[in-house]
């Protein structure tokens, strides 16, 4: 069984960099607009998007924490901060959908005005940089959660954006106020499908949870398999960050051979088969029940 977990493709430190750039320019922009029209929609917009810019900013931040190397106090460095940053961006996320969900509520029972020309010219403008902006991160949204949270808060800006317009659109030609609530509750809901998923799978691999794609009795199965070994325990697998998984294991094997040519080759087929890059792996000669003392809970 073959599994595809890639590290992270240098490049994303200059995607960060573009996406907040144009992110901040855009707010700039709406916040200019809101000013200058006396909009209170826009300005509220305006500081909505500034949250995506701290949500880009996480996400680069915990990019950038798990390129220090390892040092005697941090031995895998700063990689688990990649998941802290996607958990952080989950929540984030959470928050805004409340905020959409509580304002479009409200507009359900108290109808507003009817959206300006340039309120539907700068959310136009904001489908454009949201969505090219995610375009920058779709690529590694599926073998880095870190990276999806950067993904679906461009992608979720872009809905929203899109509803504005075509909410606009819609009750300009027949008046229907309520299209525009209803639209911003539907996108609520399509970015809190995207965003549970996230937050779920962010705060397993917090907890050192099994990454996703891997099973760990396909591991301890093809473990049990290998020539020479007689029994397999204290098998523990766990995310070191967002794109690199660690291993440790007990294996007995009584016979007495090549040992560094037997972990050698486990190391590759481990990578190869299931992406795990950092293996741990303790040779014990006597069974676990004789020479082992975390046999018992995790012996299998």
């Amino acid at each position: 069984m073959s599994h595809n977990h890639s590290h992270a493709p240098t490049n994303y430190g200059r995607a960060f960099g573009i996406g907040i750039a144009l992110n901040l320019i855009y707010v700039a922009v709406e916040a200019g607009f809101g000013l200058w029209d006396n909009s209170l929609a826009l300005l509220s917009d305006a500081g909505h998007n500034f949250s995506d810019v701290i949500g880009l900013l996480l996400a680069w931040g915990g990019f950038a924490l798990a390129r220090i190397p390892p040092s005697p106090g941090r031995t895998y460095g700063w990689r688990g901060s990649t998941i802290l940053a996607a958990l952080f961006n989950a929540l984030l996320l959470l928050a805004a959908i409340g905020a959409i969900v509580w304002e479009a509520l409200r507009r359900l029972y108290t109808p507003s005005e009817l959206p300006g020309t340039s309120m539907i010219a700068v959310a136009a403008i904001g489908i454009v940089v949201n969505t090219a902006t995610a375009l920058l991160f779709m690529r590694g949204r599926h073998h880095d959660i870190n990276i999806r949270g950067a993904f679906l808060h461009m992608a979720a800006d872009a809905g929203v954006s899109l509803g504005v317009v075509l909410a606009g659109i819609v009750i300009r030609l027949t008046g229907w106020h309520w299209v525009d609530p209803v639209t911003s509750l539907a996108i609520a809901a399509v970015i809190f499908l995207g965003t549970w998923g996230l937050l779920k799978e962010s705060l397993n691999l917090a907890m050192h949870a099994v990454p996703p794609g891997i099973d760990p009795q396909e591991v301890q199965d093809y473990l049990a398999t290998v020539p020479g070994i007689t029994e397999v325990h204290d098998l523990h697998i766990w995310a070191m960050s967002t794109t690199e998984t660690a291993l440790t294991v007990h294996l007995v094997k009584p016979a007495v051979s090549n040992d560094d040519e037997l972990l050698c080759n486990l190391q590759t087929e481990l990578h190869d088969r299931f992406g795990i890059e950092h293996t741990t792996i303790q040779i014990m000669r006597a069974p676990a029940t004789v020479a082992c003392t975390l046999a018992g809970g995790h012996k299998h």
